[in-house]
C-alpha cells in the first residue's frame, strides 16, 4: 500500500481484520520494521485521539515521530497557485511539501473541509498535493471527505462486540451547534460497504449525504423505526451536503439526541461515537456511561487502525 485516503484501500476487509487482531495481540512485534524511520504528523486541525493514537502506533512500530501544528509551530502556508504572496502567508504549500518530505519516510495529515467551495474539499485539494509532491507515502488523519482511521477502528470494534452474524448497525444523525464536516459519516457509510451488516442511516430531510458513499445503505428519516433491532448505534452529526445548503446547520433538532428512550427500541444495542461528544447534543449522560457505550474501547481501538495502516505503508 502506498498511500492510505480511503478504508477500500485496505482490500478485503475481513483479512484487514485479522491483520488488526495480530497487531493488536502483538504490539511490539514489528519494530524492525520501523526501526531508524521517521513519520511526520501534519495537523492544520486540532486533534487528541488522531494525534495520540497515531504516535503511539507509530512508536509501536519503533519510528521516530516529528508533529508539526501548521497553524501554530510553522509559517502560514499559501494553497493557491498564481497568487500574488504580498499577505500574511510567506511560504507555498508547493516548496513546504518537497521540503517535509526531504524529513522523513511517511507523512500523515489532518485537514478538515473548510466550506469554502465544495470542488475543492471533495476534491480533497490539501491531501492530494501532499500525495503528489511529497514523494514519500500519505496516509488521511481525517480529511475533508474521509477518516478512514476512525472507520477502521469502528469496523474492529463491532467485530470485537458483535453477538450475530450480521448485525444491524444504524448511524444517526443528531443535533450539534456547529457544522461539522461530512468526513466521518461518509467514510463510516463506505466501510459499512465492505461488510455484511445490514446497514441503516437516518437523518432529517436535508441532511443526505454523498450518494457515493451512501452506497446501497437504507436510508429512513424516522429515526425510531431506525433505530428498531438495532444492535449498534452510531450516532454523528454532520452538516449539510446538497446545493446551496453545503456546509449549514439545518437543524438542531433535540428530538434527534440519542436518549435512553431511543437505546430502548433497539435490541440492547451498543452505542458508539467517534469523540469528542457533546453530551446532551449528541447523546445524553445516562445512555453514554452506560455499560452499553463502547466508545472507550473504540477509542483505544484508534491505535490498532492506525498501526495496521503504518504497518503496510513501511512495508510497501
Amino acid at each position: 500500500m502506498k498511500n492510505f485516503t480511503s478504508i477500500l484501500q485496505l482490500g478485503n476487509i475481513n483479512e484487514a481484520v485479522r491483520k488488526a487482531e495480530y497487531v493488536k495481540a502483538n504490539p511490539f512485534a514489528d519494530q524492525e520494521l520501523g526501526r531508524n524511520r521517521t513519520l511526520l504528523m501534519l495537523f492544520f486541525n486540532s486533534s487528541l485521539r488522531t494525534r495520540l493514537s497515531t504516535q503511539k502506533a507509530a512508536m509501536n512500530l519503533g519510528m521516530n515521530v516529528m508533529v508539526l501544528d501548521v497553524n501554530q509551530g510553522a509559517w502560514k502556508l499559501e494553497t493557491e497557485r498564481g497568487v500574488v504572496m504580498d499577505g500574511d502567508r510567506p511560504e507555498h504549500l508547493l516548496e513546504a511539501i518537497p521540503v517535509m518530505g526531504c524529513y522523513c519516510d511517511v507523512i500523515g495529515v489532518r485537514s478538515f473541509a473548510k466550506f469554502e467551495s465544495k470542488a475543492d474539499d471533495y476534491g480533497e485539494k490539501i491531501l492530494e498535493q501532499f500525495i503528489k509532491y511529497s514523494g514519500k507515502p500519505v496516509f488521511s488523519m481525517e480529511a475533508a471527505t474521509r477518516h478512514p482511521l476512525q472507520t477502521f477502528a469502528d469496523i474492529i470494534t463491532i467485530e470485537e462486540y458483535r453477538k450475530k452474524e450480521r448485525p444491524k448497525v444504524v448511524m444517526t444523525w443528531a443535533p450539534h451547534p456547529k457544522a461539522l464536516p461530512q468526513a466521518v459519516p461518509n467514510s463510516f457509510a463506505e466501510g459499512m460497504q465492505m461488510t455484511g451488516y445490514e446497514f441503516v442511516i437516518t437523518h432529517p430531510h436535508g441532511y443526505e449525504l454523498d450518494p457515493k458513499f451512501v452506497g446501497n445503505a437504507k436510508v429512513e428519516y424516522d429515526q425510531d423505526k431506525a433505530l428498531e433491532g438495532a444492535d449498534f448505534v452510531y450516532a454523528k452529526n454532520w452538516s449539510a451536503y446538497e446545493g446551496e445548503n453545503y456546509g449549514k446547520v439545518l437543524s438542531m433538532d433535540r428530538s434527534w439526541t440519542v436518549d435512553s428512550r431511543k437505546m430502548a427500541l433497539t435490541d440492547n444495542a451498543y452505542f458508539m461515537h467517534c469523540l469528542p461528544v457533546r453530551r446532551n447534543m449528541i447523546v445524553t449522560d445516562d445512555v453514554i456511561e452506560s455499560p452499553q457505550s463502547i466508545v472507550i474501547p473504540e477509542a483505544a481501538n484508534r491505535v490498532v487502525s492506525a498501526q495496521t495502516v503504518l504497518k503496510e505503508l513501511l512495508k510497501g
